[in-house]
Order: structure tokens, then C-alpha cells, then sequence
């Protein structure tokens, strides 16, 4: 199957996370070019507006795929404006996923970050499928404040399978909350790991993930067992157009998942 050429995919269900974010059930019958994995991505776009690169939230189940997208630019915004039975164009899907088979035996740390535990939801996924693959399994999840928060319905199933900790940034003025105020290091500050066994999958901004990443190196973490998803400057999907190069590596086609040790130099400011 052509990997470069678009399918039309048709929206199933659109379900409403928060004010800008929606989740997308697309049909795509056996229109992908492959099965997807977790931690890879798919172009998305509309004749006339664009492509954008968008994570899979939820993978191949009866022909369906699950993208989460926040409204924050020309595609995702005509994308937001959509309804049901609605169109789009897709191909994929394309990059490196979360190495999942390196984590088998492993505790697995999983921190997110805002949008960025809907690339990670596969993952959650895999392990409620497999939880006798994995080790501990943590979640640590921050957001700006509880609006902010995506899956809420999920988290109760989830907990049966992983230990979950939610941290948001600021509270309204005089409002309660169940979850812990503070930045999201301030959940892996309390958090006692066995650095040695431990693979970290982590998804957020890149501020975010560059604090995060530090603080699991001086938890004593190995820097090669650290991974993030970085899913900016894609524009081709295929390493063609040069638009994601960094260094020698095609954002992507190498990534979007990379171990620490890859990103944690480059001079623009990747982590």
C-alpha cells in the first residue's frame, strides 16, 4: 500500500476533553498503510487548508483510530470546526514509536504533561492489555488547572492496571481540589523509583520534558532508558522535505520518540 497517498477517513464520534481539545474516532477501515504503534503519527489535513502531524491516541479497534487534537492552528482549527460525519484526508501511519519491547520486565515511569498524555494513551492501552509484561507502572500527569485535564472517565479503569498521580498547576480562587497543586516535578520529587529497572516514557511541552528528564537523571535514571515524543516542524512525514532536520535526524523518521541521550545537545534548544 502507498504510503504517501491519502485516504479519506470519516469521523465516527467526537468527544469533547476540554474547551480547545476533542478526540477524533476516525473509520479508516484498512485504509493505513500498517497497523500503528504507539508513539507514532499520522499527516491529517484538508484540500485547500493543509496537514498537520497528529499522535495516535487510540489505535486500530473495528477500523477505527483515535487522534486527540487541540485547536492551535490553521488545519487543527478547521478540524476543531467539524462534526460528525465530517471528512479528512490522513496518511500514515509514520516515526518511531515508544519502545514498548524495552520496557517488558521494566518498571515504566509514564509522565505527561497537558495534550501530551494523549500519546501515551496507546501505551495505557497496551498495558491494561498486558499488564503482566511490565514491572511497577506509574502515571504522573500535570496540567494548568483541572479544565485542563484529559481522559477524566478513563482514570478510575486505569488505576486498576498503574498508580496514578495528578498534579495541576494553580487552583481557581477559594475552589477545593483532589488532586495535588504544583508542577508536575514536584509528583516525581515524591516519588521513590528503582532507577535501575526503571524506562521513562514522557510527553509534554518541551519545557516540561527537559525538567522532568533532569530530574530523573539526578533520581539517578539512566539517560539511555529516558524517552520523549517531540511532534513539532513535521511537515513532509518522510524525511524528504528537511523541514524537521536536526543534526543528522529527521524528527519525523527518527523520532517522534527519542531516547534523552539523542535530543538532549542539540543547540536549538531541543532539551
Amino acid at each position: 500500500m502507498n504510503a504517501l497517498k491519502p485516504s479519506k477517513a470519516a469521523i465516527k464520534n467526537i468527544t469533547h476533553e476540554t474547551g480547545d481539545v476533542r478526540t477524533y474516532e476516525f473509520y479508516v477501515g484498512d485504509a493505513l498503510s500498517a497497523d500503528p504503534a504507539p508513539g507514532q503519527f499520522n499527516m491529517i489535513g484538508c484540500p485547500g487548508v493543509g496537514e498537520a502531524p497528529v499522535s495516535f491516541s487510540g489505535l486500530l479497534k473495528d477500523g477505527s483510530i483515535r487522534h486527540t487534537i487541540k485547536a492551535v492552528g490553521m488545519v487543527t482549527d478547521f478540524i476543531g470546526r467539524m462534526e460528525t460525519g465530517d471528512e479528512v484526508f490522513l496518511r500514515g501511519p509514520y516515526g518511531r514509536g515508544w519502545p514498548l519491547e524495552q520496557a517488558r520486565g521494566m518498571d515504566l515511569l509514564l509522565g505527561a504533561g497537558g495534550v501530551g498524555l494523549a500519546p501515551l494513551r496507546p501505551v495505557i492501552e497496551k498495558i491494561v492489555r498486558e499488564r503482566d509484561a511490565f514491572g511497577r507502572v506509574l502515571l504522573l500527569y500535570g496540567a494548568r488547572d483541572e479544565r485542563r485535564l484529559l481522559f477524566l472517565k478513563e482514570y478510575e479503569a486505569w488505576q486498576d492496571f498503574l498508580s496514578l498521580h495528578i498534579t495541576v498547576d494553580e487552583l481557581a480562587a477559594g475552589a477545593a481540589s483532589k488532586y495535588s497543586t504544583g508542577l508536575i516535578t514536584t509528583l516525581l520529587d515524591r516519588t521513590e523509583l528503582n532507577a535501575e529497572r526503571t524506562v521513562a516514557f514522557i510527553c509534554g511541552p518541551e519545557i516540561m520534558m527537559r525538567l522532568f528528564c533532569r530530574g530523573l537523571l539526578l533520581k539517578g535514571a539512566n539517560a539511555s532508558r529516558l524517552y520523549v515524543l517531540l511532534e513539532r516542524r513535521m511537515r513532509c512525514g518522510i524525511a524528504q522535505c528537511g523541514h524537521c532536520q536536526h543534526g543528522g535526524l529527521f524528527v519525523c523518521r527518527d523520532g517522534p520518540v527519542f531516547s534523552y541521550n539523542e535530543v538532549s545537545g542539540f543547540a536549538d534548544g531541543l532539551l
